[in-house]
């Protein structure tokens, strides 16, 4: 069978303002961003967005690159079922950064589901989500709470702080607290400080889970293994409070699929003292 040649540069481009959400995403899980709309719809433009970071769904492209060129772009990825409340990757942390007891910079949340044989727990590691669109950076007066302009860490600049907590209102993951020793707000940093910043590859939290609930790494790099757990498709994806539009950089999974796995063979997780690297 013949098929007509068509010349899309005879055509109009109707936009893409007819596009739903829906089947952007559905577009983008597949590589690929929706740039143009002709013949009432029957013909789509397609722009690969592979070896671009998307920090969130929904998000790719050239803008994406040229709004948020951190790299390395520094995330997470969390695999929830394999949070077993261990508590680890927290004391890990506390150590590492030297938080104090009324302190936190992770924690892991609860779900219980009632009614249900097959599971009745749920655990939720949350921390900082180091976020593209940060509320909190936008809300500080001071410019003490900051996104670092190479790796998007948000970071803080403790001498800057003058104690306000605006930056604590302002944050939708309640992941800040103040510290009476620094005198100024405390949070996550992808332990910049103590260990990145030094040479380590891997956070204290990620280094110390022993299941690998917790994968740290670049989303920069197509071949690292944060990239390709955000991009398989054989399993959703998510971050939390996406309502918010802060585009996150902490993102969620069950990671209880084959294909997750095969992605990680080879990936050792093993606890090791970040107090002892």
């Amino acid at each position: 069978m013949n098929f007509p040649k068509i010349d899309l540069n005879k055509l109009k481009n109707e936009g893409t303002e007819s596009v739903t959400v829906k089947e952007r995403r559905n577009f983008l899980k597949l590589g690929f961003a929706i740039t143009g709309v002709y013949a009432s719809g029957k013909i789509l433009s397609l722009s690969s967005t592979y070896g671009v970071a998307q920090a969130s769904e929904g998000s790719g492209g050239a803008d994406f690159v040229e709004k948020y060129p951190y790299n390395p772009h520094y995330s997470m990825v969390i695999r929830q079922s394999l949070c077993i409340d261990c508590e680890k990757c927290v004391d890990a942390c506390n150590k590492t950064n030297h938080v104090p007891e009324y302190g936190y910079r992770t924690r892991i949340l609860t779900r219980k589901y009632q009614g249900q044989l097959d599971k009745k727990v749920e655990f939720i590691p949350v921390l900082c989500n180091h976020c593209n669109d940060a509320p909190c950076v936008r809300a500080c007066p001071t410019k003490a709470t900051y996104k670092d302009p190479v790796t998007g860490i948000v970071r803080m600049e403790s001498k800057k702080c003058i104690g306000c907590k605006t930056c604590m209102l302002a944050c939708p993951y309640d992941a800040r607290y103040f510290s009476a020793a620094r005198h100024a707000i405390d949070k996550c940093d992808f332990c910049w400080e103590e260990r990145l910043s030094k040479g380590e590859t891997q956070t204290g939290c990620s280094s110390a889970c022993p299941t690998g609930a917790r994968t740290f790494g670049n989303m920069t790099d197509p071949d690292n293994i944060v990239f390709k757990l955000v991009h398989q498709l054989q399993e959703s994806v998510w971050v939390l409070r996406p309502e918010d539009g802060t585009k996150p950089n902490i993102f969620y999974m069950k990671g209880n699929m084959e294909s997750v796995d095969n992605i990680l063979k080879g990936q050792k997780f093993k606890y090791s003292d970040p107090a002892k690297s």
